[in-house]
């Protein structure tokens, strides 16, 4: 049986809420090993001169805890 773990990290991006989850998941895997799902919580936007300037997301990562 596998035990898993959850963390909640949040990341932007210019481009797009697609592009900050792959950010985030792309940073998480630096430390993490055995990344299995993205949950997308969270989603945002902030706005410069009437246009949107940045995607904000608030992700949770679950991984397999490893003995």
């Amino acid at each position: 049986m596998a035990v898993l773990k959850v963390i909640e990290v949040m990341a932007s991006s210019p481009i797009g809420w697609e592009d900050a989850a792959a950010q985030a998941v792309a940073e998480a895997s630096k430390t993490l090993k055995g990344i299995r799902s993205v949950y997308v919580k969270e989603q945002s936007a902030v706005v410069t001169d009437n246009k949107i300037s940045e995607y904000r997301v608030n992700l949770k990562i679950s991984f397999t805890v490893e003995n």
